[in-house]
């Protein structure tokens, strides 16, 4: 059975070349930008690698370039847009199967693929329900019970983890959960021992350690924990009440600190300086785009806005991509500000409109009211639900 690597910064491709594959009755795995596309490629054998052309942190000609430069033969397929056609043909001399133009339709895919792997098509399979995701036990203590998503370890087959928590104090990591998006990848440990169990398997991009935790030295823990984890970036925990942290912490190793009690400051700082994740305030999902919860919206929405421009449309091009004809923009967690709301769903509306969708929105009775008291967004289609919305005809 062939084995397919799909590597992509959209979540919504990545679940499309999947469902494509898995019907085509081949195994699939899938990674998140070039980085993690080599660091899958260490590990395993692939007969064809799915490439998107532009990614964050490592984007598809790079990571080819890298595939040949290590020795890696293994046949590309890369997925590119019109506009970055001219890409494609500069890296030709990489050696690639072949490419494909967004938006594409799934049977081009599956020939493509096909072709690349020198095979006839075979009887189509309907893909599997993936497994639930098996949460792995704190390395500290048994599993957390229902609920405790802090202490939650993400599946098994994700090597990279957004933020490693070493506190003995378990409601720090746990008061960190509720105030970061829920699409933020979390693990925490209580002790010393843990985290560099835990670091010797997978990879983190920050890790926050707190500087007084009993019997251990936060600046060796973090000196440590830095020779398995050479590209995270190391935060040290502070009271609020410490005098200068700031420099305390970088005469100690540290990159920088985020101080106790979090608050929505702190919590910005970690998101978009350290960690550079202003994409996970949206996320896509086939054709639903939801706006994920942030603490910060209440006390700095005007800024939070400005920043989600870049990624909203991002993952209206993604929609739109999967070829299809309505988006449905999931406003649950959006705080209910009329001077806000209305101008940044006109704004949303338009964007759609111009590459051939209509935009449906989800959300509270509270923004329903709130849209059907202006002219110009009353006329949007609202549900209550998101299986409501992409079930009208």
């Amino acid at each position: 059975m062939a084995r397919i690597l799909t590597v992509d910064d959209s979540r919504a491709i990545r679940s499309i070349v999947t469902r494509q594959v898995m019907a085509l009755g081949f195994e699939v795995e899938e990674a998140e930008d070039g980085e993690q596309g080599l660091q899958r490629l260490a590990v395993h054998s692939f007969d064809l690698v799915l490439l998107d052309v532009t990614m964050p942190v490592l984007d598809g000609p790079a990571m080819l370039a890298k595939m040949r430069e290590r020795g890696i033969k293994t046949p590309v397929l890369m997925l590119t847009s019109e506009s970055k056609r001219s890409i494609v043909a500069s890296v030709m001399a990489q050696g690639i199967e072949d490419y494909i133009l967004k938006p594409f339709q799934p049977e081009e895919l599956r020939t493509k693929i096909l072709k690349a792997l020198r095979m006839v098509a075979p009887p189509m399979t309907p893909p599997a329900p993936a497994p639930a995701p098996a949460h792995a036990p704190t390395v500290d203590g048994p599993p957390p019970a229902a609920g405790n998503s802090a202490l939650l370890a993400p599946p098994a087959a994700a090597t990279t983890v957004d933020v490693l928590v070493v506190d003995d104090v378990e409601n720090v990591a746990k008061k960190l959960r509720s105030m970061v998006p829920e699409r933020l990848s979390m693990e925490s440990c209580l002790t010393a021992q843990a985290a560099l169990t835990v670091a010797r398997r997978r990879t983190y991009r920050s890790i926050l350690i707190d500087v007084d935790i009993p019997e251990v030295n936060s600046a060796v823990l973090a000196s440590q924990l830095r020779k398995l984890q050479p590209n995270a970036t190391f935060l040290a925990l502070y009271l609020r009440t410490t005098n200068d942290a700031e420099n305390e912490a970088r005469s100690r190793g540290f990159d920088g600190v985020l101080l106790k009690p979090f608050d929505p400051v702190g919590i910005e700082a970690l998101m978009m300086k350290w960690l550079g994740q202003v994409s996970l305030l949206v996320t896509t999902e086939d054709n639903v785009v939801r706006i994920e919860r942030f603490s910060g919206w209440d006390t700095a929405l005007d800024r939070y806005l400005s920043r989600l421009t870049v990624p909203m449309e991002k993952c209206l091009s993604d929609v739109a991509a999967g070829c299809f004809d309505e988006v449905v923009l999931d406003l649950t967690h959006f705080p209910p500000r009329a001077d806000r709301v209305p101008k940044f769903i006109l704004a949303t509306a338009d964007k759609a409109k111009k590459i051939g969708m209509e935009l449906r929105l989800v959300g509270t009775t509270e923004m329903q009211k709130i849209l059907e008291s202006f002219t110009d967004t009353k006329m949007v289609p609202f549900f209550e639900t998101v299986a409501a919305a992409k079930g009208r005809g």
